[in-house]
């Protein structure tokens, strides 16, 4: 769901498949720092493989302005928390954080550009690796560069924070019909064998 929020962000409703899990055994959890550790039966029967177990999104527009940022850490940070992945939240949060600010300072050419905040989970019953994964776009096609900042300057450490908190992060074009880019990281949940 998309939407433009002049103000603070109201959440959107459920997903429609947030359901899916119903009737299947209950799966722990368990936390190790930045990771997230799920168990429970493993699922039998021909495609049981790609049984879908559970699958989060939530995806939200926001004016480019730093005033904004403090809002995007609150929405992330409620989504998680609802989605039960506390654990995540504190490097999820900052490194939204930072791709945030980056959005606005070096991806937005005047106060009509959005920056726009895609979460999105999914869990499959039998797989390994799954991850929650952030995508940070804004309307500028200039692609954001690595860099290692000296002890004195101000700023220049954004990216090299999302790489220290995140397992893989990178670059691609927007959607069809978009303009711009997307900065994407992700956060490693792992199944428990």
């Amino acid at each position: 769901m998309s939407r433009s929020l002049p103000g603070l962000p109201q959440r959107p409703a459920p997903a429609d498949d947030e359901d899916l899990g119903r009737d299947r055994p209950a799966l722990a959890v368990s936390v190790n720092r930045h990771c997230i550790r799920i168990t429970g039966p493993e699922p039998r029967g021909e495609g049981a493989m790609s049984a879908l177990v559970t699958r989060r999104l939530f995806r939200a527009e926001f004016p480019a302005l730093p005033d904004r940022a403090a809002a995007v850490r609150r929405m992330v940070t409620g989504h998680l928390n609802d989605w039960r992945l506390g654990a995540l939240v504190d490097g999820a949060v900052l490194a939204t954080n930072e791709l945030f600010a980056n959005a606005v300072e070096h991806g937005s050419s005047g106060p009509a550009d959005t920056v726009t905040i895609t979460v999105s989970l999914e869990l499959s019953a039998g797989h390994l690796g799954h991850e929650l994964r952030v995508e940070v776009a804004d309307g500028s096609p200039v692609i954001p560069i690595f860099r290692s900042a000296s002890p004195t300057e101000e700023s220049g450490r954004g990216l090299a924070i999302v790489d220290c908190l995140a397992s893989d992060w990178g670059t691609e074009p927007p959607g069809p019909g978009g303009e711009g880019k997307k900065v994407w990281f992700t956060l490693p949940l792992e199944r428990a064998s």
